[in-house]
C-alpha cells in the first residue's frame, strides 16, 4: 500500500477549519451535526500519540491496564512507583510492535527498551527508550502533487526514580524528553515545518497490602499515575500543541488459588489531561480556545470544560480490565478488555496473551481482536516481548 499524507492532516491540522454546525443534545448526550441531525465524534487532540501506546506484550494481553499490575522493567510506562517493589537487582526489558498492519503497511514499528537497577532495599532506578518509526512515507500537496519522501519518527528517552515510603507505600517521579520528527524541512502554507521537541515528567504512586479471603492470604495493589505532563510541542512557528497528559487509577488483586495457581484481575480508569475541543465554534474561537489554551489551564480545566458538561466529561474515560492466570510462575495466560467511548474515539478491543518464564528470562505474546463493527485499523495488532531479570548479588 502506498502511502501518501498531506501535510495539513500530518502537522494535525495547523489551520482547523470548524464551522458552527455542531450543537450539544443533552438528549441524545452527544454533539449534533444540524446538516444531518446526527451524532458527531468529538475525540480529544493531542500531538506525539505514540506515548500513550502500550509498548509491552503483559499489559496488551491485560486490556492496556499497567498501573497496578506486578513490577517488572516495564513498569516505567505505566507507573514507575511500581519499580520500588522489584524483587530482581537488574532487568532488562525488550518489546516490538508491529503497527497498523490493518491497513496493509508493513514499516510502521514501535520498539521499547527499559532497564531497571536496585539502587538498595528502599529505591530503584530506571532508563527506558521508546522508538517509533513511521516508516517510508510520500509527501503531498493539497492539490496531490509530490513533494518528496521521508522517514518520519519519534522517540522518548525517560529516567525513573521510584522509592519506598513504608512496607506498603511508593512514590516515583520520572523525566523524559521527546522528538516528533513528521516533516522537517518541508514548508506548510510559506511556514517551514520543524521537528517537534519537549520535556515531560511522570508522577506515580503504589500501596500494596496483603488481605485474607477465604482463609487465604492474598496481595492487593491500589495505584494512580499521572504520565506526560510536559510543555506543549510545536512543529511550526506560531502553533502548539499538547501532549497527551494522563491521568489513571487502577487496582489489582493477586489472589492465590494454591501454592502453584494464583489470578490476578485489575481494573484501571484513564482520563487525557487535555482540553475537549469547542466544536461549535469558528476557526478562530477554536484556536483561541484550544490550542492557546494555557498549559496548567488545559491540564487543571480538563475535568469541566466539555460543553456537555459532566455527562461528557465522564464519556472521556477509558477502561481497562484484566484477568491474569500463573501456573507455578511458569506459565501464564491473559485476557482483557480496552473501552473507548465511541464518541470519544470508539476504540473497544479484546486482548489476549501468554506469558514463558524459564529461569532468569521471560517472554511474552499478545494479540489484539477489536469488537466494534467497523474495520478497525488496530485489528490483529501483535506485540512480542522478552525479559532478562538478574540478581547481581546472588553467589549461586
Amino acid at each position: 500500500m502506498k502511502k501518501t499524507i498531506f501535510f495539513s492532516l500530518l502537522i494535525l491540522g495547523i489551520l482547523p477549519s470548524i464551522q458552527a454546525q455542531f450543537k450539544w443534545n443533552p438528549k441524545k448526550r452527544c454533539y449534533i451535526d444540524e446538516s444531518t441531525l446526527d451524532c458527531t465524534f468529538n475525540t480529544l487532540l493531542t500531538a506525539v500519540p505514540f506515548l500513550q501506546i502500550t509498548p509491552d506484550s503483559r499489559s496488551g494481553a491485560l486490556g492496556n491496564a499497567g498501573i497496578a499490575l506486578s513490577p517488572d522493567a516495564n513498569a516505567m510506562h505505566h507507573n514507575a512507583a511500581n519499580l520500588a517493589f522489584i524483587d530482581q537487582d537488574l532487568s532488562i526489558a525488550l518489546s516490538y510492535t508491529p503497527w497498523l498492519r490493518a491497513l496493509g503497511i508493513d514499516d510502521i514499528n514501535l520498539s521499547y527498551l527499559a532497564v531497571t537497577k536496585r539502587i538498595d532495599k528502599l529505591s530503584t532506578a530506571g532508563l527506558a527508550l521508546r522508538f517509533f518509526s513511521l516508516g517510508s512515507i510520500e509527501f503531498t500537496d493539497d492539490s496531490g502533487q509530490s513533494l518528496g519522501t521521508g522517514r518520519p519518527r519519534e522517540f522518548d528517552l525517560t529516567g525513573s526514580y521510584a522509592r519506598k515510603l513504608s512496607d506498603h507505600f511508593s512514590a516515583a517521579f520520572s523525566a523524559k524528553f521527546i522528538y516528533s520528527n513528521l516533516a522537517n524541512g518541508q514548508t506548510v502554507g510559506g511556514q517551514e515545518v520543524n521537528a517537534g521537541k519537549s520535556v515531560a515528567v511522570d508522577l506515580g504512586v503504589t500501596y500494596k497490602t496483603p488481605i485474607s479471603l477465604a482463609g487465604n492470604k492474598h496481595n492487593l495493589t491500589i495505584a494512580a499515575a499521572a504520565t506526560d505532563l510536559g510543555s506543549k510541542i510545536s512543529y511550526v512557528k506560531g502553533y502548539s500543541d499538547f501532549l497527551p497528559a494522563n491521568l489513571g487509577i487502577a487496582g489489582a488483586l493477586d489472589y492465590n488459588l494454591d501454592a502453584y495457581n494464583v489470578l490476578t484481575f485489575t481494573v484501571e480508569l484513564n482520563k487525557y489531561l487535555v482540553p475537549t475541543p469547542p466544536l461549535d465554534s469558528t476557526a478562530d474561537k477554536f484556536v483561541r480556545n484550544f490550542r492557546e489554551k494555557p498549559l496548567l489551564s488545559g491540564i487543571f480545566g480538563s475535568f469541566s470544560d466539555a460543553q456537555g458538561g459532566f455527562t461528557e466529561e465522564l464519556q472521556e474515560v477509558m477502561i481497562s480490565t484484566g484477568l491474569e492466570y500463573w501456573y507455578d510462575r511458569q506459565f501464564a495466560l491473559r485476557l482483557g478488555y480496552f473501552y473507548e467511548n465511541p464518541l470519544k474515539g470508539g476504540r473497544q478491543f479484546l486482548t489476549m496473551g501468554v506469558g514463558l518464564k524459564y529461569r532468569e528470562y521471560n517472554m511474552d505474546f499478545s494479540y489484539l481482536v477489536p469488537t466494534t463493527y467497523f474495520r478497525s485499523p488496530l485489528t490483529n495488532t501483535l506485540r512480542f516481548g522478552i525479559m532478562f531479570n538478574f540478581n547481581t548479588g546472588d553467589k549461586k
